[in-house]
């Protein structure tokens, strides 16, 4: 026979973690009902992050080349996070350091001519 007692605990932490996610989520909604600052208006429901309304369905699809150009972005990105730690800190570190860093550009490099040969970053 299994002690249920056991998983009193994991019980209660679930129990705790329900109160305070459902707590973040409604206790604010309900403050703005009982404050009175819930008043929608036009202006208020108005687009605000470009300052005029949108040309066409927010759903419509975008071209893949937004989504390649991000990448890229995120993979050159990493790469000087990558080396700026390496650079404060090369001299301590050895010829083995070095030699490291200089394969992990040479890769980039062979990325990055293989990205413009397959074109990539042509924007047309």
């Amino acid at each position: 026979m299994v002690d249920l007692s056991q998983y009193l605990p994991i019980l209660l932490f679930l129990a705790v973690a329900l109160v305070l996610s459902g707590a973040f989520v409604f206790l604010p909604m309900l403050v703005s009902r009982v404050t009175g600052t819930h008043n929608p208006t036009p202006e208020k429901l108005a687009e605000y992050e470009c300052g005029f309304p949108a040309f066409e369905d927010s759903r419509s699809q975008f071209d893949v080349r937004f989504y390649l150009i991000a990448i890229l972005f995120i993979i050159f990105d990493l790469e000087a996070a990558f080396i700026y730690p390496w650079a404060v800190s090369v001299f301590t570190l050895g010829w083995t350091a070095w030699f490291a860093m200089m394969i992990f550009i040479a890769e980039l490099a062979l990325g990055l001519a293989y990205a413009w040969k397959k074109g990539a970053l042509d924007w047309e």
